[in-house]
């Protein structure tokens, strides 16, 4: 089955098609990050707009970097959730309208499914059970997944999630827009002893996280010790320690609980060097193992989706005619596949 996936959540538009057999055969991706560098975030009705004017040109680029046309597209699959509401409308109008035309099924993604399904887009592939980080910037989640569509949460972030808080801090301390990556290149040049913040939620039970305190907490620091490009540093440095430190603490903390040894990290923050470097000592030490998916899939991207999509498709599953979207959807609403 070949599927053509469509990713419109937020501020990437990302297009790919995947085949069971052949695996990824196209990978178009268009970043947003430029239109929203001025306004220091993501605007969501330009966000809508920009993706209107980039995603039939992707999916053309993508049939054409396949070597395929519409008749060789089994499926479609498209984000419809969780999201920004006009942009997964965007989406999911054009791969519904898409496969309607084509006479093709299509099926409704869930965006944080397709995070948590990246690594298999690998060679080394997680066998089930597992637990989950889905560390993102809308998103923080530890989910015991037992199969696709098998999801139970076992915690998650009940303010920032990780992502936003990388995001905000660097907003605090001056850094252009996407912050986050930004502040963590800053991080490398920081001293490791100078400051120290808070492992929020680590000091009782639970695998909940919450990331506004410590976002606080370097608010406070920045203000009453200056600005100069070192103490920015050891700054960054401090803040992004506490973080991987948290997000470890509670993965630990998982894998315990469940008794499980393998871990899957996915999202745009599983990017991280720090995060990913803490995590392999802590499965290590476990005698467990840890997976990601590469770089260009830890951020928003089309072969997640078509992936995840194609796996829904396989088994049945269709989007009728009507057009639907979720900006908000509980992974663990989804139906097991068998």
């Amino acid at each position: 089955m070949r599927v053509l996936g469509i990713e419109t959540s937020c501020d990437e538009t990302g297009i790919a098609i995947y085949d069971d057999q052949l695996g990824i055969m196209a990978h178009q991706l268009y970043s947003q990050v430029a239109l929203h560098a001025d306004y220091g975030g993501v605007v969501p009705e330009l966000a809508s707009r920009d993706h209107i004017r980039k995603t039939i040109p992707l999916i053309e680029a993508a049939l054409a970097e396949a070597g395929c046309s519409r008749d060789d597209i089994d499926g479609v699959a498209y984000t419809a959730g969780p999201g920004l509401m006009g942009a997964l409308l965007v989406g999911a109008t054009i791969g519904r309208s898409l496969a309607f035309a084509w006479n093709k099924p299509a099926v409704a993604v869930h965006h944080m499914e397709g995070h948590l399904l990246a690594p298999m887009l690998e060679e080394r592939v997680p066998a089930f059970p597992f637990v989950a980080l889905l560390v993102s910037g809308g998103h923080t989640l530890l989910v015991r997944v037992d199969g696709i569509g098998r999801y139970q949460i076992l915690g998650e972030s009940v303010d920032d999630a990780a992502g936003e808080a990388f995001d905000k801090t660097a907003k605090l301390m001056g850094l252009d827009y996407p912050g986050g990556p930004r502040l963590a290149r800053l991080a490398e040049l920081g001293q490791p002893d100078r400051f120290k913040f808070p492992r929020p939620m680590t000091d009782r039970p639970g695998l909940d996280f919450s990331f506004s305190g410590l976002k606080t907490a370097t608010a406070t620091t920045i203000a009453a010790e200056g600005n100069d490009d070192q103490t920015r540093a050891d700054i960054a440095h401090a803040f992004q320690q506490a973080v991987v430190d948290t997000l470890a603490i509670k993965c630990k903390r998982a894998l315990q609980q469940t008794g499980l040894n393998r871990l899957v990290v996915a999202g745009g923050v599983s990017a991280n060097v720090s995060l990913r470097q803490q995590l392999e000592t802590l499965m290590t030490g476990l005698k467990g193992e840890v997976f990601y998916p590469r770089n260009e899939y830890c951020t928003d991207n089309g072969a997640m989706i078509a992936f995840a999509g194609l796996q829904r498709l396989k088994a049945g599953e269709t989007e009728p005619l009507a057009v639907r979207a979720r900006p908000r959807w509980p992974l663990d609403e989804l139906e097991a596949v068998n």
